[in-house]
């Protein structure tokens, strides 16, 4: 099944279309990041859930005439938003890290999804990471795919 039939049509906010839906599922890209400043709280029950604290990340200019900024990360954890958001899902989608972001030493979980994108954590190496303002840094699939599509993705990922 094509991306157009599959996955898109639960994704709005797109940054700018054609780069970002290719033939495996809809890359996302990144409209803040976040320092955990904080402790959030996590119980059994869920009556003393609380929220981290969560202090952007700023971002500067590159060259004093580029349209988008940088942010320059130091290594350790951070916490990634999308500009994009889900609409409608029938099913659950998976979020993963794009092999660009995997190649310059960066993760983040790969999880299911069904009614929206969360915040998700992002590891930077030890060596830093500088990330533009609506970098793609995840791809959005379908858990469903063809055995071709299977095969096909594998081999993208090891050719990289």
């Amino acid at each position: 099944m094509s991306v157009e039939n599959d996955v898109l049509p639960y994704v709005d906010n797109l940054v700018y279309e054609p780069t970002q839906v290719h033939d495996h599922g809809v890359d996302l890209t990144v409209s803040a990041i976040y320092e955990v400043a904080g402790p959030g709280r996590l119980d059994f029950g869920g009556d003393e859930l609380e929220d981290a604290d969560l202090e952007p990340v700023e971002t500067e200019p590159r060259n004093p005439d580029d349209e988008y900024e940088w942010w320059d990360l130091q290594g350790g954890q951070y916490v990634v938003q999308y500009n994009e958001f889900l609409t409608g899902a029938d099913g659950p989608l998976v979020v993963q890290p794009r092999n660009e972001l995997l190649a310059r030493g960066g993760t983040h979980p790969t999880v299911h999804v069904v009614s929206h994108l969360p915040l998700l954590p992002l590891s930077v190496p030890a060596g830093g990471l500088r990330l533009k303002e609506n970098a793609r840094v995840s791809t959005l699939l379908s858990t469903v795919a063809t055995d071709d599509e299977s095969d096909a993705t594998a081999v993208d990922a090891t050719e990289q």
